[in-house]
């Protein structure tokens, strides 16, 4: 964390808003685990999505902040710091991984309850499901 490198202050700052976005992240999906209903679910989910873009926006900006303060760093600073920022992201892909597999059973829900039987289709359940795969 930032107590073990040597970071500026604004990369400190960006690394403590992307770990509040994680906790926020582990938490709501703690909290998504204890929703039974698809729609609040569903609702839940966004909120997650969000967070992951914001962390993938911090990420970014803890790069290029990174970036520029490279020439002031040692060469041993810098590889600390870039495999920070590879464990940050690590840290993102496992939540996105994550939400997909919840995105994946929440469709699957939402096609169990529009479900007409064999051979029907539902184009409802079939837009559901199309929605719940978007990307972040």
């Amino acid at each position: 964390m930032a107590s073990e490198l040597q970071m500026s202050p604004q990369l400190e700052q960006i690394d403590g808003e992307i770990h509040d976005n994680f906790r926020a992240l582990a938490n709501g999906f703690q909290k998504l685990d204890k929703i039974k209903d698809p729609n609040r679910q569903s609702k839940q989910l966004e909120e997650l999505t969000g967070k992951m873009r914001e962390c993938k926006r911090l990420i970014k900006e803890f790069d290029r902040e990174l970036k520029d303060e490279e020439s002031g760093n040692s060469p041993e600073i810098n590889k600390q710091l870039n495999e920070r920022k590879q464990s940050l992201i690590k840290e993102l892909n496992s939540y996105v991984a994550l939400r997909k597999t919840y995105m994946s059973s929440l469709g699957n829900k939402r096609v169990e309850l529009f479900d007409m039987g064999p051979g029907g289709s539902d184009p409802a359940a079939e837009d559901n499901v199309q929605m719940a795969s978007c990307e972040i």
